[in-house]
């Protein structure tokens, strides 16, 4: 018998259930948006669980934004081509809304359906000639003759499948410029000599898994992102994803009940190249860390460990709380507690799994929890977006939405055994890679906060930039960093000169036709990691005069004078390069104001300025004095 509270066979991830049901009126609103109100309006209706036809009214407005020339601030625009073997009308009404929950304006470019070769290996098709930022190869089983089992010949049929995928995928490279992504291919509940099937090579279970096995080695191989549409569906269930009679009828590429949480997946994929995955887990304590209320029922009172179910129910909250935490999500507390209590549990309590030094920033007070998530951003220096707060009171959760609706409140169910799945499902801190430094980012915020505590405690800036000891390394792009550089050229919005965004394969191409500098930044807390970039190309026939193409940084470092360090760099090389002129491009965005002055400040001088606010600087190499900061440089070359 299911738990009492449980949502046991209610949990389907086709009803997006971490999202709250939507207003009503949502398609009256929706229809009613036009120019700055649609802007403000949009992200908010995106947020609830909306039904097919309320996607396809979300999708129209922000086509009317778009037309109108309308920008979403809190939005990262983004492109994407959908190449399918499939008809695709019904999903793409629904694929704006799931993209926009997650950060992204998404504009879609849908040639005509099945013609995957023909537009790939054409230069001037419309998907190649289309200005792309990335390109969704939406094929399936059947495209790659996987549909049936081939008992005599499943080596050979495997081989030509991927042959032919691959194909495509060089072609696209080649034509279009965009970031590619590869799915992964679900497998029809159809059987052959059932539990066998998984033995017998030539099975269509066995071909289908080997293939995703290559799928995944060539998105590798190719810069290509992953999106795990064979897990969805098995999430989802194969009996429900797949239907014959939609295919044979409309040659819909799953059932269209599935759309809804296709989107929110594919969303969340698209956010995260944008930069716009979650970076902080919030925790509220009470009934969410451990059963009751610490103040009143005392350390002895509150549920959390084995031996009940309630208890390690609580248990499986916090440890998958640890395990973000160990992939580099950083974790918060904000409780309505004494903070002594507050803390006690995680100092004492023998069954805790979190413990104190688990926590970047413990706010436990009787303040307001708006208030408390302000200070954690704040404090961590990173934005209000950045935050999920997990919360089991209904109220709170609302209270959170209406006063902080940027930060991401996944509903909850009554049994904290479901917490771990609805946070997981609700997709918010999707990742597009995993490197060494995100492992240390958990340590990084720490030291921000203890770097916090000194600066306030100095009796000047130039003081405590001096006692940081900084030392910054710079050099060339690598084949070894060419991951991580590219995934700071597609997440940075705010210290981004230009918030031009580029392929692996583009990142390549500057190496070789550019001068490129990576920089990283360490001090006596601890390591940032990779922080900058900069790419700087010959401006036109002009050889002695560069443009920088691309300017950023993290804002983790803001504040520290990096920017003139990174400078100096640039002209050390200019000047070993003959190079005489440097021009700096300032486009704005909606994200970027920060940046506006950034070249008139380094000492450049303002040479033009069109009417969308895009400025050129010029800076006279020969004359310019190094301006040294309290920053070690180590040069490194190639």
């Amino acid at each position: 018998m299911p738990v009492k509270g449980s949502v046991n066979m209610g949990f389907s991830i086709v009803d997006l259930p971490w999202l709250l049901p939507p207003p009503a009126d949502t398609r009256k609103q929706l229809r009613a948006l036009h120019g700055d109100e649609a802007a403000a309006q949009l992200p908010r209706l995106a947020a609830f669980r909306l039904r097919a036809d309320e996607a396809g009214s979300f999708a129209k407005a922000l086509q009317r934004c778009r037309a109108d020339g309308v920008s979403i601030p809190s939005l990262s625009p983004l492109r994407l081509g959908l190449l399918s073997n499939a008809t695709t009308d019904l999903l793409a009404a629904e694929l704006p809304a799931g993209a926009a929950r997650h950060g992204v304006a998404l504009d879609l470019v849908i040639p005509p359906y099945d013609q995957v070769q023909q537009q790939a290996f054409d230069p001037g098709s419309e998907i190649n000639r289309s200005g792309a930022d990335a390109i969704l190869v939406q094929v399936d089983h059947h495209w790659l003759n996987l549909n049936n089992s081939r008992l005599d010949d499943g080596g050979a049929a495997l081989d030509a499948a991927m042959d032919r995928l691959e194909a495509v995928v060089d072609a696209l490279r080649t034509n279009s410029g965009a970031t590619l992504i590869l799915q992964t291919l679900p497998t029809p509940p159809l059987s052959l000599f059932g539990s066998f099937d998984r033995v017998e090579a030539g099975s269509m279970r066995a071909l289908i898994d080997a293939a995703n096995a290559r799928i995944l080695a060539l998105a590798q191989s190719k810069g290509a992102l992953l999106f795990d549409v064979g897990v969805l569906a098995e999430r989802i269930g194969s009996d429900t994803w797949f239907d014959p009679v939609q295919w044979f009828a409309f040659k819909l590429p799953f059932a269209s009940v599935a759309n809804g949480a296709y989107a929110d997946a594919l969303g969340r994929l698209l956010g995260a190249l944008r930069g716009k995955a979650r970076k902080c887990l919030v925790l509220d304590l009470d009934n969410t860390c451990w059963g009751g209320v610490i103040g009143d029922d005392g350390m002895a009172g509150i549920k959390i460990g084995q031996g009940s179910a309630t208890g390690e129910a609580f248990l499986g909250v916090q440890n998958y709380a640890l395990e973000l935490r160990n992939r580099g999500v950083v974790l918060a507390v904000s409780s309505k507690n004494d903070d002594a209590n507050a803390r006690q549990p995680f100092r004492e309590h023998p069954d805790m799994l979190l413990r104190e030094d688990h926590i970047t920033v413990f706010q436990a007070n009787w303040l307001d929890k708006a208030s408390n998530l302000e200070a954690i951003a704040q404090t961590l220096n990173i934005g209000i977006d950045a935050l999920v707060l997990l919360d089991d009171n209904p109220a709170e959760r609302a209270q959170m939405r209406a006063a902080l609706p940027m930060v991401a409140v996944p509903e909850l169910p009554t049994d904290p055994a479901w917490y771990p799945w609805f946070l997981s499902s609700a997709g918010y801190f999707e990742a597009i890679g995993f490197s060494a430094e995100d492992k240390l980012r958990v340590q990084s915020y720490a030291s921000e906060a203890r770097r916090a505590e000194v600066l306030s405690k100095s009796r000047s800036l130039g003081d405590y930039l001096q006692s940081l000891d900084m030392v910054m390394h710079a050099s060339p792009f690598d084949t070894d960093n060419r991951p991580r550089i590219t995934q700071l050229i597609n997440k940075t919005n705010q210290f981004n000169l230009t918030t031009r965004r580029y392929t692996t394969q583009q990142v390549e191409d500057a190496e070789l036709g550019a001068n490129t500098i990576q920089v990283r930044l360490k001090d006596t807390f601890g390591d940032f990691g990779m922080i900058g970039v900069i790419i700087a190309r010959p401006n036109g026939s002009q050889e002695t005069s560069w443009q920088i193409d691309t300017w950023l940084m993290s804002c983790r470092v803001l504040g520290r004078r990096v920017e003139e360090a990174m400078l100096d760099r640039l002209v050390l090389d200019a000047q070993a390069r003959g190079v005489k002129k440097l021009i700096g491009i300032y486009k704005p965005t909606a994200k970027n104001a920060m940046v506006k002055e950034h070249y008139a400040k380094l000492g450049f001088v303002k040479i033009a300025q069109d009417g969308d606010g895009e400025a050129h600087f010029e800076l006279d190499v020969d004359s310019y004095a190094l301006k040294m900061p309290p920053i070690v440089i180590e040069h490194g070359r190639n």
